[in-house]
């Protein structure tokens, strides 16, 4: 079995209605993501996904998130711009973009970090 992640980040604010605390203010973090590919063999090559193919992907999902107030972004115009929320938002992004996954090749997970120890990994299930 292999596991293929990569990393991106992006910066952000957001505020999170009704949470009685600091975090209800506006305010920004540079998110770091990362997405992991479950794979159960590699290619010809050798590979079993391409890193720059995942990234551009990634890319692609969290480019609209990149220097805006998620309050304002869909759909954290409605639900809360948790790290929960996102990830969870992210994966299914992902989930949706990947048009070239072979057989045998399937997302696992997404981790969102707002701070360097604080994170959320969401999987599925």
């Amino acid at each position: 079995m292999y596991r293929v992640n990569v990393e991106r980040n992006f910066d952000a604010a957001h505020y999170l209605r009704g949470y009685r605390g600091r975090c209800e203010n506006l305010h920004g973090h540079r998110y770091r993501v990362a997405a992991c590919l479950r794979a159960e063999n590699t290619d010809e090559t050798g590979l079993a996904y391409d890193f720059s193919r995942f990234k551009q992907v990634l890319d692609g999902v969290i480019s609209c998130f990149d220097h805006a107030c998620l309050n304002e972004v869909p759909p954290f115009d409605v639900i809360n711009p948790s790290s929960e929320n996102i990830a969870r938002v992210i994966y299914d992004g992902l989930n949706k973009s990947f048009t070239d996954l072979p057989a045998g090749l399937d997302l696992e997970s997404v981790t969102v970090w707002e701070s360097p120890g604080s994170w959320v990994e969401y999987r599925p299930g």
